[in-house]
């Protein structure tokens, strides 16, 4: 998440409008998602009569942006906002303000104007396709972003220069009361055998953090006249793109394969650690990650939490996890599978709340520039032709 007090602040080529937020990453806590704001500044003089407006967008994205077969875009806007910041509807002084908000008014003066949005309860959290290394375009994913823009209405054709957009996440954490640890056994029977194979798997707890081992307990009791010649553990991603095709991806992101065998009338009982991470992943095309922000660092995608009554085809693409016990069984004709799913949640743990009172005063004014070295935080749009204005446009933060 972002450090507390910083400032994201993102200017428009022709100077007219400016963004400043506080955060970029909001919580979906199931039964309430943390509201967007942020403080729009403007510069009268470059506005020339023009109007300021702010949306807040959730697009899906299948394809390109290019891509159009048979007059199907690949490109599903799945909600959109609209605010009139300037002239204000409203008196700056009569609304309530955020504590974000309130400083940062204070600081940028009398040509700063503030935004609100709240989410409705039935979108999806950020969550992208990582493309392959040799991909270009736009990836397949579910992103929200923040686009102020300066024009005669808001429905009127909005020049590049006069645009700055800043990408935001929406994001879950871990629920408080996690499920009881999975367990699955299965006994599997074969032809010219008496006696059957009798195999169990389970886990310590349902949920994991990302970045935490995953211990597997295995129990294979071999009463058959069968070989098992081999174990294979794996933690398995699923990734539904549920809105257009339902297309369905599974990937491996970790694995052991340690050779143990069980000969006939045998058992064996081990404990198998698997740690999943993006790390070892980063050259996987197709693998689901949380929304990314430009050259910022993510991390395998978050199980999905659907909420009651919400439809799974408008979240986009649906998350989840399980661990496969395969094991390969020897015979006269070759060999057979026997498989076991054990289902798990991966996410992230809720970080301790920070109270305003323990909040320091100062802001760190985080500013986008295309100079700004790789890892650094920005979120520069090229294709859009978003640079920052610098500080031509605004005043110096005190």
């Amino acid at each position: 998440m972002s450090p507390k007090n910083v400032v994201f602040k993102k200017i428009c080529k022709d100077k007219s409008v400016g963004v400043y937020m506080g955060k970029r990453d909001f919580v979906d806590r199931v039964d309430s998602v943390d509201p967007v704001d942020g403080v729009i500044i403007i510069d009268p003089e470059s506005l020339q009569g023009r109007k300021v407006f702010v949306t807040l967008s959730c697009t899906f994205r299948y394809g390109r942006d290019d891509m159009d077969v048979m007059g199907i875009a690949f490109r599903r806007e799945l909600y959109l906002s609209t605010r009139q910041v300037y002239p204000p509807l409203q008196d700056r002084e009569k609304s309530v303000h955020t504590r974000m908000q309130a400083k940062l008014l204070r600081k940028l003066g009398d040509n700063a104007y503030p935004f609100f949005f709240e989410f409705p309860d039935n979108l999806p959290c950020s969550v992208a396709l990582q493309p392959a290394p040799h991909d270009v375009g736009k990836q397949c994913a579910v992103e929200f972003e923040i686009k102020a823009f300066s024009a005669e209405s808001h429905d009127a054709k909005v020049q590049r220069r006069s645009t700055v957009k800043l990408l935001l996440r929406k994001v879950q954490y871990a629920p408080e009361s996690p499920g009881m640890a999975p367990s699955v056994e299965t006994t599997k029977e074969f032809v010219m055998s008496d006696k059957p194979l009798h195999v169990k798997a389970s886990l310590d707890k349902e949920l994991y953090y990302h970045g935490e081992p995953i211990q597997v307990h295995v129990c294979v009791t071999n009463s058959s006249s069968k070989t098992i010649k081999n174990i294979i553990i794996s933690v398995d991603q699923i990734s539904n793109v549920v809105l257009y095709s339902n297309d369905s991806y599974t990937k491996s992101v970790a694995i052991e394969e340690p050779g143990d065998s069980v000969p006939p009338g045998a058992t064996l009982q081990k404990v198998y650690t698997l740690l999943p991470l993006l790390a070892n992943n980063r050259e996987r095309r197709g693998i689901a990650l949380d929304g990314k922000l430009k050259h910022e660092d993510t991390n395998l995608a978050s199980s999905t939490i659907v909420k009651d009554g919400v439809l799974k085809e408008v979240m986009g693409i649906i998350v989840s996890y399980r661990i496969l016990v395969k094991l390969v069984v020897g015979g006269m004709m070759g060999s057979s599978d026997v498989d076991l799913e054990v289902p798990f949640k991966l996410m992230h743990p809720k970080p301790d709340a920070v109270k305003e009172s323990e909040m320091e005063e100062e802001m760190e004014f985080q500013e986008f520039k295309r100079a700004y070295l790789k890892g650094m935080i920005v979120d520069d749009d090229d294709e859009d032709g978003n640079a920052s204005g610098g500080e031509e446009m605004a005043p110096k933060e005190k």
